[in-house]
């Protein structure tokens, strides 16, 4: 063993613990940059507008609700897997998950089904409000922001209840035999 790893102390975690400390490395960081590129943006024409104009709510919202469910569900499933291999979480995964290929099919779908919901979302609020209506840039920066909390918080539990599916836990035969 390296220096590195020896010094390197494997802590033993649950996975609720685990995803709850997850969740909490999520949230902050993209509340608060979401909110900040928002109100920077959209400060700086004093309002904006769902689709139209140089800096669309429509602009700044979709990317981040498309790419944001897929950085999250990629890294949290690694997360986990990795926390599992490593024994700190004391789970096994399945040995015939083809991983690669469930975590690509996995944000694909979270990246597409979330980004047409806001879009469906813009839609409606757009037809329901005049076509002319100029939205509070405060306002709107703050439900950016809001709209990036939830996905965190969503896409870090999402994802992990459809891997639960391949997940179970050790038998006590097998670390006995393990440890021996």
């Amino acid at each position: 063993m390296t220096k590195f790893t020896e010094s390197k102390k494997i802590k033993k975690t649950t996975l609720k613990r685990f995803l709850r400390k997850r969740a909490i490395y999520y949230i902050l960081p993209n509340v608060f940059f979401n909110f900040l590129v928002a109100y920077a943006s959209f400060q700086e024409l004093g309002y904006t507008h769902f689709f139209a104009g140089p800096q669309s709510l429509a602009r700044l919202t979709l990317p981040m609700a498309i790419f944001l469910p897929v950085v999250l569900t990629m890294d949290i499933i690694k997360r986990v897997i990795a926390a599992i291999e490593q024994e700190s979480i004391a789970l096994t995964v399945d040995s015939e998950l083809n991983r690669n290929k469930f975590i690509t099919k996995l944000c694909i779908i979270h990246g597409f089904v979330t980004g047409l919901l806001v879009f469906l979302c813009l839609l409606l609020a757009q037809h329901n409000l005049s076509t002319h209506y100029k939205l509070n840039a405060t306002a709107m920066a703050i439900l950016d922001a809001l709209l990036a909390g939830v996905l965190s918080i969503l896409f870090t539990y999402l994802p992990i209840k459809k891997l639960r599916k391949h997940l179970s836990e050790p038998s006590l035969v097998i670390q006995e035999i393990e440890r021996n």
